[in-house]
């Protein structure tokens, strides 16, 4: 049972739509926190006591900016834990020793990246010491596509976000086909390439990190086509033996 609630501020002349959709914000965050399952659209609603149309309009923002997360329920997503600092796998403490070998080994750009929302981030980047070079930012907030770290959280993500993304991002048929194509065979190999139509002077190769089930980072290496080309297969093979080092180190902790 799901008790009815919703905060009130007096509001100011004029604010008072403004004040009831924040209070509505947070009330949303406050009932899926404290749900065990998630709470569907029906149930936020019922909570609310809005219309449904409202509140999809809220949780939809929700989602795509990451506080929550839809998978036939909306649950929290992994920005209110980068929001709140909430205790969760250090994977970006976790993963530094890694990054740093694939560094010293290829003298490459390395970075490992997380979903939040419909982006990807850079939590941490360790650049090339050489004058050419990638040169990512830091804490930045990307579209999951076409970019070669997410494409590979999309190939871990549930099937029907991952529809409904590509969907929405991609008009034509043809290159929704090609998207979808080039996802289901990062999920069946588990390392994605930089493609050469996105990025042609580019090159590079994004692999997922595990922690138990859970996909919850992308180690990439990268940098100048000309150079990463001719250590491809040496480059794809560190990156995943280190994705799987990450991985143990997580689950130990």
């Amino acid at each position: 049972m799901i008790e009815k609630r919703e905060s009130h501020v007096p509001p100011v002349a004029g604010e008072a739509k403004e004040h009831r959709t924040v209070s509505r914000v947070m009330t949303i965050l406050e009932l899926v926190s404290r749900s065990t399952d998630g709470l569907s659209l029906a149930q936020l609603a019922a909570a609310l006591d809005a219309p449904r149309s409202s509140v999809h309009y809220i949780v939809k923002g929700l989602v795509a900016t990451g506080y929550l997360t839809e998978n036939g329920a909306y649950t929290l997503g992994p920005a209110v834990g980068t929001l709140l600092a909430a205790h969760q796998p250090p994977v970006d403490r976790v993963a530094r020793e890694s990054l740093e070998s694939l560094h010293r080994r290829f003298d490459e750009t390395v970075t490992l990246c997380i979903q939040i929302g419909e982006s990807v981030v850079n939590i941490d980047i360790i650049e090339s010491t050489q004058p050419i070079r990638f040169s990512p930012a830091l804490h930045v907030r990307r579209p999951l596509f076409p970019s070669t770290a997410g494409k590979c959280f999309l190939a871990y993500a549930d099937q029907r976000f991952r529809d409904t993304y590509l969907d929405s991002h991609i008009e034509e048929t043809d290159k929704r086909l090609q998207a979808r194509e080039e996802i289901d065979r990062i999920a069946r190999d588990g390392i994605g390439y930089a493609s050469k139509e996105v990025t042609p002077d580019l090159g590079g190769v994004a692999v997922p990190v595990f922690h138990r089930d859970k996909h919850v980072a992308v180690l990439t290496v990268a940098g100048p086509r000309a150079r990463i080309d001719i250590r491809l297969e040496e480059i794809a093979d560190a990156a995943i033996a280190e994705a799987r080092h990450v991985a143990e180190r997580l689950t130990a902790q």
